[in-house]
């Protein structure tokens, strides 16, 4: 016992910080009278125990984050926190699984938008050869829509598949076999045209879009439980960072004297398959989800050698008592399926904002950018040979601007990158619409037609394509994630698929004016992230159910039969120090 009242065991360290004067009484009780404590799960149990049968002490507990130590700093005696830190192994199974999978997402969303014309054509000239006749244009409209479309409708049942696998093969085990949905379609399309077969290409793009939908779901959860707090935003950008590295290079690639030609797109469909293979070989040799070992495998010992591993120290044994600790809060729930997600009150306002983002995130229009994105230029009056150079500037400043929220997530937060994020693209939506009635009548304005699709895209690229991940990660435990990824995606992928459809009708029909719906959309959700959406940087993942515990009016227990964690009275930035995670 220190002077500043500081309780130790071998793993961790907890702080008993005085409000009032603490009696002789409560005194003798706490740290007498007790049996020392030799884990968290045995020191919050004891404390909650004594607090309850004497109201009067005026101590509370004051559980600190996964990597800290209670030591005392020079004369203010406040905790030292020893942060996570980028290692090796970390690093490596970041960019591995990243590259390995959600690449494959970015480039598949865009692969298809430069060879357009050349793939069009394919499909007019086979039906030609079978049947002797040209094909009708109506037709050729519907089985163009259909090579689109079939990707985000197999990302939706890819989404669908993400709580059964990950439960079963764990996170990493899920990608690993999820490179059977890329290498299958690479080669597929790889020889579409050898085997004169334009049903080949709308299956293989089907086929991919399941390894997408997997993929986008899988690896933010996988990356999220191997990072340390204070690197979780960040991390968990890196795959929307990737996904981005791969909608340029399929622009890059889809350049008329590169591979975006009459001879080169069945090999640009086709390279696919290269990250694929990447991750099949290199991936097995990165650790498991330590979470996912020891709460749902109950492996302590690979669930401990894999944290070592990922934190680069020995040391690690704060961090898996605190997993234990989440294991023991969740025990009374067990593994949530959807169904039971669904009707879990605990988690409600959570399943209602990961709903709402991503439906906002795809239903703001980003995908109708990517997906015709040169008929949008041809529309604003560029060029029709500078579309394609114009097109792979944009995909630069995704990048670019993808690269900058990730060192900016965990110092501005992940509520205010997403409030500048939708405003930008809301303003930008109608300055666009502004923009391209009156290019006709005003010589400059193509040009500011292209400045604000840059902008939407800088907008989009800081908040609403990234931080959705993140937040859904960060919103729901070890027995729920699975399951919200699940919902999360399946919403995702289903917008994309409707924004995919109905653009080209929207725009046919409105014209310049469908860009003001995705104006409206982005506003709606800007509303509603700045009423209901909390700050979850810096936070553990039991603190954030916390700040959601008064909204959904229920309590957060620890266990079976343990005093539940009620909310303090203190700001929620303050929440209830319920326990360290």
């Amino acid at each position: 016992m220190g002077a500043n009242g500081v309780l130790s065991s071998e793993s961790t360290f907890l702080t008993m910080c005085s409000k009032n004067a603490m009696t002789s009484h409560c005194q003798r009780y706490c740290f007498t009278a007790l049996p020392f404590p030799r884990n968290v799960e045995h020191c919050v149990v004891i404390l909650y125990q004594h607090l309850s049968c004497n109201p009067a002490c005026g101590w509370v507990i004051n559980t600190e984050s996964p990597n800290t130590t209670m030591a005392e700093n020079g004369e203010s005696g406040k905790p030292v926190e020893r942060r996570g830190r980028l290692t090796v192994v970390l690093v490596l199974a970041t960019l591995v699984s990243a590259f390995g999978s959600s690449f494959q997402y970015g480039y598949n969303v865009a692969v298809i938008n430069s060879p357009s014309p050349f793939m069009q054509q394919f499909y007019n000239t086979t039906y030609m050869e079978r049947y002797g006749r040209p094909m009708e244009g109506n037709f050729l409209t519907l089985l163009w829509s259909l090579s689109v479309s079939m990707y985000p409708l197999g990302g939706f049942f890819g989404s669908l598949m993400v709580a059964p696998l990950v439960n079963k093969l764990g996170r990493k085990g899920t990608l690993l076999f999820n490179n059977i949905f890329s290498i299958v379609p690479a080669i597929m399309m790889g020889v579409s045209e050898i085997a004169k077969s334009y049903e080949i290409i709308i299956v293989a793009r089907f086929i991919v879009g399941i390894c997408a939908g997997l993929s986008s779901n899988v690896v933010p959860m996988y990356l999220g439980e191997l990072a340390p707090k204070n690197l979780r935003g960040a991390l968990g950008i890196i795959p929307q960072l990737f996904i981005t590295i791969g909608i340029l290079s399929a622009q890059v690639l889809g350049i008329r004297h590169i591979l975006g030609n009459s001879t080169g797109w069945t090999l640009m469909l086709g390279l696919t398959g290269i990250p694929a293979l990447v991750e099949l070989l290199l991936l097995p040799f990165f650790p498991e989800s330590p979470r996912y070992m020891l709460i749902q495998r109950r492996d302590e010992k690979t669930a401990k050698k894999a944290l070592q591993r990922l934190r680069g120290s020995e040391d690690v044994d704060a961090e898996l008592s605190e997993m234990r600790l989440e294991d023991q809060s969740e025990r009374a729930e067990g593994h949530l399926s959807v169904l039971s997600l669904l009707s879990q009150r605990s988690l409600r306002w959570q399943l209602v904002s990961i709903i709402v983002m991503n439906m906002g995130q795809q239903l703001s229009g980003v995908n109708a950018i990517y997906y015709y994105a040169d008929s949008i230029y041809a529309t604003a009056g560029v060029n029709q040979n500078d579309i394609q150079y114009v097109t792979v500037g944009t995909g630069a400043v995704n990048v670019f601007m993808t690269i900058a929220a990730v060192f900016i997530v965990e110092a501005w937060g992940r509520r205010l990158l997403l409030l500048c994020g939708f405003g930008i693209c809301c303003v930008a939506c109608v300055l666009l619409t502004v923009a391209l009635n009156f290019q006709e009548s005003v010589t400059w304005m193509p040009y500011i037609s292209i400045t604000c699709v840059i902008i939407y895209v800088i907008g989009h690229a800081i908040g609403p394509s990234p931080i959705p991940y993140v937040v859904t990660t960060e919103m729901f435990r070890q027995s729920a994630r699975p399951a919200a990824f699940m919902v999360a995606g399946s919403v995702h992928w289903l917008s994309n698929f409707t924004v995919g459809l109905a653009f080209p009708f929207l725009e046919r029909g409105l014209g310049s004016y469908s860009f003001i719906i995705f104006s409206f959309i982005c506003l709606v959700t800007l509303i509603y992230i700045w009423l209901v959406v909390p700050e979850t940087k810096n936070k553990t993942f039991l603190e954030i159910c916390q700040m959601f515990a008064k909204r959904n009016r229920v309590e957060i227990k620890l266990g079976d039969g343990d005093l539940p964690l009620k909310e303090s009275k203190e700001s929620l930035e303050e929440v209830a120090k319920v326990t360290a995670f």
